[in-house]
């Protein structure tokens, strides 16, 4: 069976493991991202996952609340590191061999980001879970997926969302939004159409990496992107 991405930067956003509850970690839902990656993975294709954390702390947020935005950024990348053992020890007990690498020194938990050791890791079929965001404050997790994508020569960013795809505005709030199949890079920053922070975006342009935009709570479709079925929004071009 061939598959279209060989190799994948899929990002997660924090409150996808929320599942049904308010914060935190629904383990249940957990299990099922687990099992849905489990099914890409068994393609053959190399996965590299990065995590936010807005299930636990959001920086931003508190930033905004009058905390000081570095150590509410800080905070937030340790959210990320929350997330990564709790999505790693899912995969494990799924079945699939991991890895956790950090851009903060945690090192009784976690790998220090390594490229080449990353890299190594795909060759030894394992998924490679990126946390701590870059590890610099300022920086959201979707920056972070983009360069972590550039660094791996990811063929696709896939991005996990609650929606299936991009639209020209919000569909829980107005009937009418239009979604797109496919939009350029230029014009989902023209659009603010918040598909990724501005400078994600535009990381991922310079280096030519499409993201495709899909539902995340949907079953299979991480495997049906890898298999090249249209699913959700496709974001920029292939190469």
């Amino acid at each position: 069976m061939s598959i279209t991405y060989k190799r994948i930067l899929l990002k997660l956003s924090g409150e996808a493991f929320k599942g049904s509850r308010s914060y935190g970690i629904d383990p249940h839902f957990l299990m099922f991202i687990a099992n849905e990656i489990k099914k890409g993975h068994a393609l053959g294709s190399d996965i590299g996952i990065v995590i936010g954390g807005g299930n636990i702390f959001r920086g931003m947020s508190a930033s905004a609340q009058g905390m000081d935005r570095v150590a509410a950024d800080y905070s937030g990348m340790l959210a990320t590191v929350m997330n990564g053992i709790a999505l790693q020890d899912a995969l494990e007990k799924s079945g699939v061999s991991t890895r956790l690498q950090s851009s903060l020194e945690v090192t009784e938990i976690a790998e220090p980001f390594v490229l080449r050791r990353a890299l190594r890791h795909f060759e030894k079929n394992r998924v490679v879970i990126f946390c701590g965001g870059t590890g610099n404050p300022y920086f959201t997790t979707d920056t972070t997926a983009a360069l972590r994508a550039a660094e791996i020569k990811a063929n696709v960013i896939l991005k996990a969302t609650q929606v299936n795809g991009v639209y020209d505005k919000d569909p829980a709030k107005y009937d009418d939004a239009k979604k797109f199949d496919s939009i350029s890079y230029m014009d989902a920053l023209q659009k603010e159409l918040k598909v990724m922070d501005s400078t994600a975006l535009s990381l991922s342009m310079d280096n030519n990496i499409p993201t495709i935009v899909f539902k995340l709570t949907e079953e299979n479709h991480i495997q049906n992107i890898i298999l090249g079925h249209k699913i959700g929004s496709l974001v920029g071009s292939k190469k």
